[in-house]
């Protein structure tokens, strides 16, 4: 569909749009068919992937594109005020309200609304708003006049908000009602044949700011940089790109220059993406803290090695490191080693020897000159065990302090609290 490929080059061109992954053409491509609708949109993505571009891209294309258009972060206004910002206030409605007021629904009728951030919405808003997209109708605040608008409601998201609906924390109603036509604006991380082009824009554009040299990246730099899981996304790239453009004092950055200007926090999980140019998934949640899992088993499956063949080779060594006391057994002119019996040469004078009964029991001493008998039980390699227990022990390591718990374990701060919600822990 050649018409199609040059309308989003044109389109790329117009915003400022860098790269050519199959899930940003595919995102692209639906705000451009969705844009000359009235249907209400919902753009997810991660913070920095640039959702509010996406909102400008469909207004633009809509029949709306002369009507104002307003970008509103329901994440930056108070709880207490955001009524009276979205839907407007009469005079002496609350305290500081000294003269009648109109809302955003009010001042861009005929236009576009964005609503940024919208899971940061208070549930009552979330109730106005919803009987705004059903019915075109709402209220000042202080009033009681019912007020029509027409208005195009686009909204986007960096949480899960179906997880929100079944936390109580957002309306499931309004949800269904805004995910209408949703569009998945994808993270960088996702975007690796990109990350290269993106770079290079911005140490273009900062050259011709600044007045210097564009920096270049030698080819280990560029493997440093597709590699790096870019939390910040395009936020963060280009705060990078601008930091070494003014900072590094040569004009060819190489990977241990690099490494100066990232987190190193996030360096710690490249070993797991490193040395390969395939499509991975996002590694940012439940799947870091299991590569974590699988490497602690790992280490545990192979000290239990160690510890069984000491055990073969050197018993009364493992019991003398364990703390216990090494059972009496006499052996005397009276006395004949019987099958079974070893006596060690690097035994304690006052030690007598040690009788193993039977090789697959263990038997500890009573503290009374005999031995008791226990069964071995064997370990649980249930990963959602070992999983809660790692995040129990992050949580005490660091105090209760989820956040830094959360950056410890590698996952996010919003998937710690769904897995202590998950599996009950209350540090």
């Amino acid at each position: 569909m050649p018409g199609i490929d040059v309308e989003l080059q044109s389109i790329k061109n117009r915003f400022g749009i860098i790269g050519n992954s199959p899930a940003l053409n595919y995102a692209l491509r639906v705000a451009m068919q969705v844009a000359p609708t009235d249907l209400t949109v919902l753009i997810m993505g991660e913070s920095g992937v640039g959702k509010e571009v996406f909102s400008q891209i469909i207004h633009s294309l809509s029949a709306r594109k002369h009507n104002p258009f307003i970008a509103v972060n329901c994440g930056a206004i108070p709880e207490g005020t955001i009524d009276s910002e979205l839907f407007g206030h009469e005079k002496g409605s609350f305290t500081g309200a000294v003269d009648s007021r109109k809302g955003y629904f009010e001042t861009v009728n005929g236009g576009t609304i964005f609503l940024d951030e919208i899971g940061e919405m208070p549930l009552g808003t979330q109730a106005r708003l919803l009987r705004v997209l059903e019915t075109g109708e709402f209220i000042r605040v202080g009033s009681s006049r019912v007020q029509k608008t027409d208005v195009r409601v686009i909204a986007a998201t960096n949480k899960d908000l179906l997880e929100l609906t079944q936390l109580h924390k957002f309306r499931e109603d309004l949800y269904y009602r805004l995910n209408t036509v949703p569009i998945r604006v994808p993270p960088l991380r996702e975007r690796k044949e990109d990350i290269p082009l993106l770079f290079r824009k911005f140490a273009v554009d900062f050259a011709e700011r600044y007045r210097t040299t564009p920096v270049q990246l030698t080819d280990d730099a560029v493997e440093l940089l597709i590699n790096y899981p870019w939390r910040g996304n395009v936020r963060e790239l280009k705060n990078v790109a601008e930091q070494i453009s003014v900072l590094s004092q040569e004009r060819i950055v190489n990977a241990d220059e690099l490494r100066k200007y990232l987190s190193d926090q996030q360096i710690m999980n490249l070993p797991v993406l490193a040395h390969t140019h395939e499509k991975t998934e996002d590694f940012s949640s439940e799947r870091d803290i299991l590569y974590k899992l699988f490497f602690d088993l790992k280490k545990d499956v192979n000290d239990l090695k160690k510890m069984f063949f000491d055990l073969l080779q050197h018993p009364e060594t493992l019991f003398q490191r364990a703390g216990y006391a090494m059972a009496a057994s006499p052996v005397g002119p009276d006395h004949h080693a019987q099958p079974g019996m070893i006596t060690p040469s690097t035994a304690p004078l006052n030690t007598s020897p040690i009788i193993i009964r039977h090789a697959e029991q263990t038997h500890l001493p009573t503290g009374q000159g005999g031995f008791h008998e226990h069964e071995e039980v064997e370990e649980s390699l249930s990963i959602t065990e070992k999983e809660k227990e790692l995040i129990i022990k992050a949580l005490r390591k660091h105090r209760g302090k989820r956040k830094d718990a959360a950056m410890d374990l590698g996952i996010s701060e919003r998937t710690l609290y769904r897995k202590l919600k998950e599996y009950h822990i209350n540090e």
